[in-house]
């Protein structure tokens, strides 16, 4: 759709959280007839922010008047199994994606990032290359830089802002490709594919795998296709897609020499682009510790060579970024006790990377609203390194049940406060004491930000 088809549309907005608000104020600017509903009570200050721009709405639950529309665009917090949406797929309507609605009004070339693991650091890493050569490389001196999506920042909210020589970087999750339709990244990353939001895909990993491929549905001739060599379902659907549609596929690999895109050798960064061969630079130089942080810095240097950003530009960049909140964040070193906030391992592949970054006794603290975690992979790393188990949240027994045994010492914890002091009396110094909870936070806290912030706090109340 292009923004002068929406003029005019009646649009049903589902959810009036940060990316609701975004793409119903979107629409209504490009002069939609927007109608948001959402089934909480609205936050402080949402209605005036609709008022203001003639958007009418509804809270506390969805009525008939929200079926009265030529299409939805639905919030990725909301399941497409929800009734109103369900309702509206029979009526024949065509329910869009927050990103797919931002992208009919973005000129700018899109570099989209997805994964189960890694893609917020990977995101952020690749803004941090782009906005280095905005600062350092004379022909992106006149270049703005827009990291958003999924990452916190919705795209609608800065679509407007952008021309075609700007450059957006945009985090894509699973629910905001459920919904796509025209969506086209001129770069499409795939960082890896592990079971997670089973219970939003019928539990069935084959489902939400196919909700990732689709970050390729719109790949043209010109466009780039970057993928991780070493997940063989991942490498898989890349190499076939990229075959079909005539696009040139980069992978990143740690473990083996790809024909073209980057990988290591003898512990240094290595590209093969366009059949020629260039040392980036060695792997103790770059910023992100931790295995799974070599696969995201590879990935965002491939994508932002795709861009023509120089490798000195790409190299300073790696070397030089500081990581993201809430992702293996130390808070505070405490009797030489270090305290890690990893508050957005939201699944069990997210905290086997999150053990395997530390050579040193780990004490746990794990748990929240389960989403089908199976824990096995995750038991040889809890043997190895675990000194003791902390369980949290809904899931609290069941952590306990599954990994805590593996530990010397294992506790549940009433509260987050409950579980950082029983982890100040178990470590020992030399410890980390590790948020890394492998679940949802949604039993306890607003979101992972919120988890992850309790715990920054109150860990330095100690």
């Amino acid at each position: 759709m292009t923004p002068a088809e929406v003029q005019g549309k009646q649009v049903t907005v589902v959810g009036g959280a940060r990316s609701g608000l975004a793409v119903a104020k979107l629409l209504a600017t490009a002069g939609a007839d927007v109608f948001l509903t959402e089934r909480d009570a609205p936050e402080a200050g949402l209605t005036d922010a609709l008022d203001e721009v003639g958007v009418t709405y509804e809270f506390g639950g969805h009525t008939p008047r929200a079926l009265d529309a030529d299409f939805f665009v639905v919030s990725p917090g909301v399941p497409s199994t929800v009734n109103l949406v369900q309702q509206a797929q029979r009526l024949g309507l065509t329910i869009y994606s927050e990103i797919e609605a931002a992208s009919w009004f973005c000129e700018a070339p899109i570099v989209a990032i997805t994964g189960t693991n890694g893609k917020t650091t990977t995101t952020s890493l690749t803004g941090h290359v782009f906005r280095t050569a905005v600062d350092t490389d004379p022909a992106w001196r006149d270049r703005d830089v827009i990291v958003a999506g999924n990452i916190g920042y919705p795209m609608s909210d800065y679509v407007l802002d952008t021309d075609a020589d700007d450059v957006v970087v945009m985090e894509v999750s699973s629910f905001q490709l459920d919904h796509i339709d025209t969506f086209h990244p001129r770069v499409s990353v795939l960082l890896n594919i592990t079971p997670d939001h089973l219970d939003r895909y019928q539990n069935k990993f084959e489902r939400y795998a196919q909700s990732k491929f689709r970050i390729f549905e719109n790949l043209q001739a010109g466009d780039t296709l970057v993928y991780n060599h070493d997940d063989e379902v991942v490498r898989t659907q890349a190499q076939q897609r990229a075959a079909r549609r005539n696009v040139t596929a980069l992978g990143f690999s740690l473990e083996q020499e790809v024909r073209a895109g980057a990988f290591l050798r003898d512990h240094a960064l290595v590209f093969r682009i366009n059949d020629q061969e260039e040392t980036l630079m060695q792997a103790d130089d770059v910023a992100l510790r931790g295995r799974h942080n070599l696969y995201n810095s590879l990935a965002a240097a491939v994508a932002a060579r795709v861009m023509e950003v120089r490798s000195d530009v790409v190299r300073e960049s790696l070397a030089s970024f500081e990581g993201v909140p809430h992702r293996l964040e130390l808070v505070r070193n405490r009797n030489g006790v270090r305290f890690v906030n990893d508050s957005k391992a939201t699944n069990v592949n997210a905290m086997w990377y999150a053990l395997e970054s530390y050579n040193s006794p780990v004490v746990l603290i794990a748990g929240g609203r389960d989403k089908g975690n199976d824990y096995a992979a995750i038991k040889p790393l809890i043997r190895e390194k675990v000194r003791a188990v902390i369980a949290i949240g809904e899931s609290a027994d069941t952590v306990l049940r599954e990994i805590g045994t593996l530990a010397p010492d294992r506790d549940i914890a009433t509260s987050m406060e409950d579980a950082i002091q029983k982890a100040d009396r178990m470590a020992k110094r030399g410890d980390v004491v590790l948020l890394s909870p492998a679940c949802s936070s949604f039993d306890m806290f607003e979101n992972y930000e919120d988890r992850g912030d309790t715990f920054r706090r109150l860990v330095m109340r100690l």
